[in-house]
């Protein structure tokens, strides 16, 4: 018991460690995931896209996005890092990956600075850090539903260079992601008066079932790249680099967040939710929209694979952070 709790509090809770069972149940057993699979596992996982969002929408009050919304700034500061400072650090990087067997690596690699922040846990770790926490929600909702628009624009400059996407698809890539994502999004909202107090009641189950249909695409996106032979040849040396390429992108981008808070003065509230929300990365979004941008293509978990590592990271460097950032607060208002 000891040791859970040990492991939880430094981020690694059991969905992390469910995670790394499913890469290798992957690996162990294809041919249920893959895409001559006979059982219709992608299917399942496309619906229970709609329905995470669907719940998502459905706890999406309209008075807590009106609550944080009087700080231009600071939501500034978040988007910018999201979907501007992310990806230009990515591309800064791209001649350390050079070679083509590196390429599917970097693709995923601005695949997850393209990608909106997250919602649940970056509202939860800024309230435990004790900072602004409708802020935090704005700012998480909004990066959400931005990034359904602006994350396939940003991905279809990668895509259209290196051949694999070409411009003309960009509009039918944002109509799928508006039917599959934005679409449940806005009908849960319009429910959240009559249901948002029993998605409120129930979102630990809800949690659960975001989590199942998550492991659920993870799963098949490892098996058509197992089956297919995409992981040959890729060995420890380069996952231990691209561990510590996360490693060192959370830090300059928290970092940087930091300096620009301290040059214009944001408070310390203000502060912890700007970098918390500006540096952290949806592994929800990411698993969802793989579906859509890269329909198909069997390497899509190399591609998924520096999201996932990106998580983990997150989740522990972020609690951790939390922790110290809401014991300094009590300690100063002491």
């Amino acid at each position: 018991m000891k040791i859970a709790e040990k492991l939880k509090s430094a981020g690694l809770d059991g969905f992390l460690l469910m995670l790394i069972l499913m890469v290798f149940l992957a690996f162990l057993w294809p041919a249920p995931g893959s895409s001559g699979g006979t059982i219709s596992l992608k299917n399942a996982a496309n619906l229970g896209i709609s329905v995470i969002f669907f719940f998502y929408g459905l706890r999406l009050s309209r008075s807590k996005l009106r609550e944080g919304l009087n700080n231009g700034r600071l939501h500034a500061v978040v988007h910018l890092s999201t979907f501007i400072f992310f990806p230009a650090l990515a591309l800064l990087v791209k001649p350390l990956f050079a070679g083509e067997e590196n390429e599917l690596l970097w693709l995923g690699v601005f695949y997850l600075a393209c990608l909106p922040s997250t919602v649940s846990s970056a509202v939860v770790m800024v309230s435990i850090a004790r900072g602004n926490v409708p802020a935090a929600i704005f700012n998480a909702s909004v990066s959400s539903l931005a990034g359904v628009f602006l994350t396939p624009l940003l991905m279809s400059l990668a895509l259209s260079s290196s051949g694999k996407m070409d411009y003309s698809e960009l509009g039918g890539i944002v109509g799928k992601l508006i039917l599959q994502v934005l679409l449940p999004v806005v009908v849960g909202m319009s429910l959240n008066k009559k249901w948002g107090s029993f998605a409120e009641k129930n979102k630990k189950r809800l949690r659960q079932f975001d989590q199942t249909v998550i492991l659920l695409i993870v799963y098949t996106a490892f098996c058509d790249s197992f089956a297919r032979g995409v992981f040959e040849g890729f060995g420890l040396m380069r996952l231990l680099f691209c561990l510590m390429g996360m490693f060192v992108l959370f830090f300059a981008v928290y970092g940087s967040i930091r300096f620009v808070c301290r040059r214009l003065g944001f408070n310390r509230r203000d502060t912890i939710t700007a970098t918390f929300c500006g540096s952290k990365k949806s592994l929800v979004h990411g698993t969802a929209m793989s579906r859509v941008l890269f329909p198909g293509l069997s390497s899509v978990g190399i591609i998924l694979l520096p999201i996932m590592l990106y998580h983990a990271l997150q989740l522990m460097l972020v609690s951790a952070i939390a922790r110290k950032a809401s014991k300094a607060t009590a300690e100063g208002e002491e």
